[in-house]
Order: structure tokens, then sequence, then C-alpha cells
């Protein structure tokens, strides 16, 4: 874990964070600035950049995180649809370098891609 990232603080428990889901390898918590009615943060508790740098060994925590994205989603509202987004570099819109995994759903006002 880095020192000073923010998701490995929320993981140590060092900020909180309003969590879902959590196991050994994921913590799963709501997005402090919500771009919909269900706006989900699934991070793995390893320490990774993003698609980029995520290597052969990562591949079970990566599809596990996919098919982990619906339940939650419907769990938590996003009955009739929702959207799973991994933002990858500048250009992709990536603003915290510990990779990380959008769930958004609900109504939607929220802007289409």
């Amino acid at each position: 874990m880095s020192s000073n990232c923010i998701f490995c603080k929320i993981i140590r428990g060092e900020i909180p964070g309003r969590k879902v889901y959590e196991d050994e390898d994921l913590v799963v918590i709501h997005d402090i600035h919500p771009a919909a009615p269900v706006h989900l943060l699934m991070v793995p508790r390893e320490h990774f950049d993003n698609l980029d740098t995520a290597e052969d060994r990562h591949l079970r925590l990566l599809g596990k995180m996919q098919l982990l994205a619906p339940r939650l989603a419907r769990e938590q509202g996003a009955t009739n649809g929702y959207r799973v987004v991994t933002n990858n570099g500048p250009d992709g819109g990536q603003e915290v370098y510990h990779l990380h995994v959008h769930v958004l759903g609900g109504p939607r006002p929220w802007k289409r891609l």
C-alpha cells in the first residue's frame, strides 16, 4: 500500500469511507462526489496504478470485480441498468492512481457516454 494514496488510507481505516462491501481482495465504497444516484468505487486492497500496470496475476481480481459489479449495483438500487467504468491515465480521466472501478446506475439525469 502507498502511504499517501487516499484509497490506501481508506482501506487501512485512516480515512472514513461508506463501505458497501469488503473481502480479502476488495473494498467497495460510495463515491463522495457521486455522478449518479448509485455511484460505487470498487477498490482492490493491493495498490497498483491502473490497468496499464496490472499484471497477469491480477486476472482473477479483475474478473471478480466485473462479476461483483452487477450484484452490488442491484443491491444499491440500480435495478434498471448500470455502467462499469475504469479510468486509465490522464487522458482517460483518472484522478486517483490506485486502480478502481466505478459502478454507476439509477434513474438517469446523469451524462451518457
